[in-house]
């Protein structure tokens, strides 16, 4: 049976939970990175008896995470694994309003969460796994709004375009190597989430584009959680995963 272990971030809730649950398959192991562990998913792991661990850590302080997976990822059987992948999903979007109105806390938060802390995690797998003969992918779940700008949402717009901009060049990096790993920055489409709640939620005075996106909902438009980790899940199995270090679900 081909073994497969997976690293999530923010899979607490939302898509991220629901690729959790998906990733409970017979062959895999998996670990999450998240500020809470998730009681229901760790049941599903043990009556399904998939190896799951959950840690509770806030990426926030990527460089702690980052050190902890480090150590970790030393303690495995790098021949137990014949597939490893790091899945950065977490971001977070900090109270919508103009980058004037925005406290510098809240820029400082979007920003670990969403763009360092993915490329320390990022980091610290292809150099600790460089010698497994592992296939390595990384799947770096991006945002449209990472392509296109939007009033009112500059800090999480500059991540994802960050994140859109080193799966780049990493994927340069790791086209010199011998065995180097896959990477994409991968935006998922329009999913119905807590996130899609807060941008309905605000003022459209604060936010110029609130009844765009009230207009996604009420017209059926949103993907649903499960459908979207399921389509995401679906382009790691693509065989060509990778060639396009930036991509986007609905591209043919």
């Amino acid at each position: 049976m081909t073994t497969s272990l997976y690293i999530l971030t923010g899979a607490s809730r939302g898509m991220g939970l629901a690729m959790a649950q998906q990733l409970l398959q017979p062959g895999n192991t998996l670990l999450t990175l998240s500020r809470s562990p998730n009681p229901a998913l760790a049941e599903a792991a043990e009556a399904a008896g998939i190896p799951l661990i959950q840690w509770a850590m806030d990426l926030a302080d990527g460089n702690a995470v980052a050190h902890e997976l480090g150590l970790w990822l030393t303690t495995l059987d790098p021949q137990q694994f014949d597939r490893a992948v790091l899945i950065n999903n977490a971001g977070v979007i900090p109270p919508i309003a103009p980058l004037s109105a925005t406290p510098a806390v809240d820029i400082a938060w979007a920003l670990r969460v969403g763009l360092e802390a993915p490329m320390q995690l990022s980091a610290v797998f292809l150099n600790t796994t460089l010698a497994w003969r592992a296939r390595r992918q990384i799947l770096n779940i991006s945002s449209g709004l990472g392509r296109r700008a939007m009033a009112s949402q500059a800090a999480y717009c500059a991540a994802k375009a960050g994140m859109d901009h080193f799966s780049r060049c990493v994927a340069l990096d790791e086209a010199q190597k011998p065995h180097g790993a896959q990477i994409c920055s991968l935006a998922p489409g329009v999913i119905d989430t807590e996130m899609q709640e807060q941008l309905r939620g605000t003022s459209a005075e604060a936010f110029p584009d609130q009844q765009n996106f009230a207009a996604l909902k009420a017209n059926g438009q949103l993907t649903s959680a499960d459908e979207a980790a399921r389509s995401v899940l679906a382009w790691l199995e693509r065989p060509d995963f990778g060639h396009n270090p930036v991509a986007d679900v609905r591209d043919t």
